[in-house]
């Protein structure tokens, strides 16, 4: 399996103003509002976010992914790797050789669950892959376009967790593990994830 991320939100996207607030009422000083220091808050917010995103298989803003598989676990559902999906965008098979063919639209459907999405077939069996080829699905996953709609506890998290990578941003070791009330935040949104390759034969 296969899974790439093919667009990333935008900075504007992400909550830097609200980590300012955050750090300056933690600390009592006032972090200086310029472009360096956004983007600097930037990236621990991407950074935080990654690491919550890893640890419960939820994307927190929506953006587009690719996943490649050489092959489907179940013929009769296909679980994806992330949550919550939106849309799948493509089903396409593509042979030993690089030809594609893209699978009609009405052969499969989206299972939209919060926690475990599928693709399953419409009628009978999702189509075969052909013999050393893959299935390549471009979907679209996350909450919200905006973080103002991605579910609280989790914003939280994120907030907490980037400001702990900016207060310890000199310690590599501080990003080898979770705060435990950040743990506590992300708990109710962890799931076992399904297998997304070939079922072992």
């Amino acid at each position: 399996m296969i899974l790439v991320e093919e667009t990333a939100p935008p900075d504007a996207a992400l909550p830097v103003a609200r980590l300012r607030a955050h750090l300056r009422l933690g600390s009592g000083f006032e972090l200086p509002a310029t472009a360096e220091e956004d983007r600097a808050l930037a990236g621990f917010l991407r950074a935080a976010m990654a690491a919550i995103e890893g640890r419960t298989g939820k994307v927190l803003l929506r953006r587009d992914y690719r996943l490649v598989l050489e092959g489907w676990r179940d013929a009769g559902v296909q679980a994806l790797p992330l949550a919550p999906v939106s849309v799948v965008h493509s089903v396409v098979l593509e042979d030993a050789e690089g030809a594609v063919r893209a699978v009609a639209a009405d052969r499969w459907r989206l299972v939209a669950d919060a926690m475990r999405p599928v693709i399953r077939p419409c009628a009978g069996r999702l189509p075969e892959v052909p013999a050393g080829g893959r299935v390549v699905i471009r979907f679209a996953a996350g909450f919200a376009a905006g973080w103002e709609d991605v579910p609280a506890d989790l914003a939280q998290a994120v907030m907490m967790l980037a400001a702990r990578y900016y207060e310890d941003r000199s310690d590599e070791r501080a990003r080898q593990a979770l705060p435990l009330a950040v743990s506590a935040l992300i708990e109710p949104w962890r799931a076992v994830r399904l297998l997304c390759g070939r079922a072992a034969r």
